[in-house]
């Protein structure tokens, strides 16, 4: 009996001491969960997204500190060769900036929000340049493809700016006598323009008409510049032969396409649609900067647009390039998408005699 009551004794002591143990093991592992869930915000806060842009930021700040030295070292010891990284700096900034653009306004055109006639002359004209731009940019890109060949294309960058680069590496004195030194090539075509066009006014039936557009040809080539209201009373004759752009002569189109800065050497048949698809991006250009008002337009946008239609405004005043940017507006807002080749010739009626244009003795 009393075996069994010792042994009763130490079973409900060993029950006690388990359940003792079970409470201390329970009582650890809820203190440890707790202590691990209250931790967890605190991990999460250390690992968020917040630390990785704050980290980021400061590598950033590092690496423009940097920068900043070196640009610093650059301008005091190499002041030419500063001139150029800067230029290419900034070159390739603004070329990024404007493929954004450029693919923002692509985008929208291929969901449908607006159509290319519709677009805003700012919209408009971005793509337009882009366009050149990428077009001049492809050659030395393909140079640049075998290896080592960098080197190269960074000596012909260097001493061919003019030929190689596109405007936005150009320095702002190199972006003056480029613009001057391409618009001194383009005036030499007026002439010849003018006397082409004199001579075709021959084979108009018309004769009224013709007596029209021979007196404004000899107006212009006398020195003078025509009325808005002399160059429109002619537009009828540039819808049909022997004006159109599809019917004129192959030295007619070359003289535009010089006028145009687009290369003459090509057949015939590839300057004409060349041409004629110019031109109509010309009108819609127009057409867009007429809704905008040419009032709207900064310096460098109006003297960029005056270039861009045969006069180089960087030597005329901010009332002479609008008053004349109005007299050709006025021109393009009649002509209608037929009278197209009219807007081509105007490069040259309304620039020839222009302040601008070069004086001849």
């Amino acid at each position: 009996m009393a075996l069994s009551c010792s042994r009763l004794c130490s079973r409900l002591s060993l029950t006690r001491l388990s359940g003792l143990t079970t409470n201390r093991t329970t009582n650890g592992v809820y203190f440890q969960d707790l202590s691990c869930r209250s931790r967890l915000p605190l991990c999460r806060h250390y690992t968020s997204s917040k630390v990785r842009r704050g980290i980021g930021r400061y590598v950033s700040s590092r690496l423009q500190w940097v920068n900043a030295k070196y640009e610093g070292f650059l301008k005091r010891r190499f002041p030419r060769f500063f001139l150029l990284y800067h230029t290419f700096v900034e070159g390739f900034r603004m070329l990024f900036q404007d493929a954004k653009d450029v693919r923002r306004i692509k985008m929208k055109m291929m969901f449908g929000e607006v159509k290319f006639p519709d677009l805003h002359y700012r919209e408009m004209e971005k793509l337009r340049q882009f366009r050149r731009d990428l077009i001049k940019a492809v050659p030395l890109v393909v140079i640049a493809i075998p290896p080592f060949a960098n080197y190269l294309v960074f000596l012909l960058m260097y001493f061919f700016p003019r030929q190689l680069l596109i405007p936005h590496f150009w320095t702002p004195q190199q972006q003056l006598e480029f613009r001057r030194l391409y618009h001194l090539h383009r005036a030499q075509y007026h002439r010849p323009l003018l006397k082409e066009l004199e001579n075709t006014s021959h084979r108009v039936k018309n004769h009224h008409l013709q007596g029209l557009l021979k007196n404004l040809c000899a107006k212009v080539q006398s020195g003078e510049n025509p009325k808005v209201s002399e160059v429109l009373a002619v537009r009828g004759l540039f819808s049909g032969a022997p004006l159109a752009v599809d019917t004129l002569s192959n030295n007619q189109m070359r003289h535009i396409s010089s006028l145009l800065f687009l290369t003459p050497r090509l057949p015939g048949f590839l300057i004409g649609r060349r041409l004629k698809r110019h031109g109509l991006e010309l009108l819609q250009l127009d057409r867009a900067l007429s809704r905008l008002g040419p009032h709207q337009l900064s310096d460098s946008e109006l003297r960029q647009a005056c270039y861009v239609r045969g006069i180089n405004a960087d030597s005329l005043g901010t009332n002479q390039s609008r008053q004349w940017l109005s007299h050709w507006l006025q021109v393009s807002s009649a002509l209608k998408e037929s009278e197209v080749s009219l807007l081509l010739h105007c490069i040259a009626l309304l620039s020839a005699n222009y302040p601008s244009a070069p004086s001849r003795h």
